[in-house]
């Protein structure tokens, strides 16, 4: 910031490629994403979740984490921008409602969409969505495919239970690069994404588990579909979770509930 006589002036750092958004959902642009590059772009913003969620002296839910809030500086740096709905948590508190949602449809987690509650898993839904749209270059709000008019989640869905994921990649990047593209890195990142989308927030990873499953080869949870892929005229599909299901996550900062012992 600058404070000169009566100025009072933010100063922000000046991003040479403008936002994600920019890049990803335009036709000519794209092509200059490769698969090694949103690779980056992804871990980049995981890392920047993880300094809000863990690493803040006050933990922070960005609450509106989409393309065009990710900045981009000349080497293609990922920057999280638009603070304006964050909140701060203190202490041991781990969520918060509101009676009035903000935010961008498509990228809201289902809890928030609905009752106004909010928390770290909320963002790693809109981080699970994002992780979709960087992988295939289709937008979440645009995006419909079959008869149905299914969206993103259920693409994503039908092709990891169908094919593990692969060909989900970006067709417009997938056939240039054939032989640079390792096939179960994309796959290891569709599964990661679907995990973050879950409809129930104690089923999705918290940052810290994200990062652990995309910088290692440990055993990822299959993923439950996702609400919004399902046919919603089902009522049992949007029932209250059952205490039969198991929690694919475990309070570990982590582990992946499966791997968590089981006690005696």
């Amino acid at each position: 910031y600058c404070i000169e006589g009566e100025e009072k002036l933010l100063v922000y750092e000046f991003m040479v490629n403008k936002s994600l958004d920019t890049f990803l959902f335009d036709l000519k642009k794209k092509l200059e994403l490769d698969w090694p590059k949103r690779l980056y772009i992804i871990q980049g913003i995981a890392r920047g979740l993880v300094y809000l969620h863990r690493d803040s002296l006050l933990r922070v839910v960005h609450r509106d984490l989409k393309a065009s809030n990710i900045l981009l500086d000349e080497k293609m740096n990922p920057k999280i921008s638009d603070f304006g709905l964050a909140r701060m948590f203190q202490g041991t508190q781990n969520q918060d409602n509101t009676g009035r949602v903000f935010g961008t449809l498509g990228y809201m987690s289902p809890e928030y969409a609905w009752t106004g509650t909010f928390s770290e898993k909320s963002d790693i839904y809109s981080f699970g969505v994002l992780m979709l749209e960087i992988i295939t270059g289709k937008e979440i709000s645009s995006f419909s495919y079959g008869k149905e008019d299914k969206n993103l989640l259920a693409y994503a869905w039908e092709s990891w239970s169908e094919t593990g994921g692969v060909n989900l990649l970006d067709q417009d990047i997938a056939d240039s690069e054939s032989d640079l593209v390792e096939a179960a890195v994309v796959k290891r990142c569709v599964q990661i994404g679907l995990l973050c989308v879950q409809h129930q927030a104690m089923d999705r990873p918290n940052i810290k588990q994200v990062v652990t499953m995309m910088t290692s080869t440990m055993d990822l949870p299959k993923p439950k579909q996702p609400v919004f892929a399902l046919d919603t005229s089902d009522e049992d599909s949007l029932s209250p979770k059952s205490n039969d299901d198991k929690d694919l996550f475990s309070d570990d900062e982590n582990k992946p509930a499966q791997e968590k012992p089981e006690s005696d």
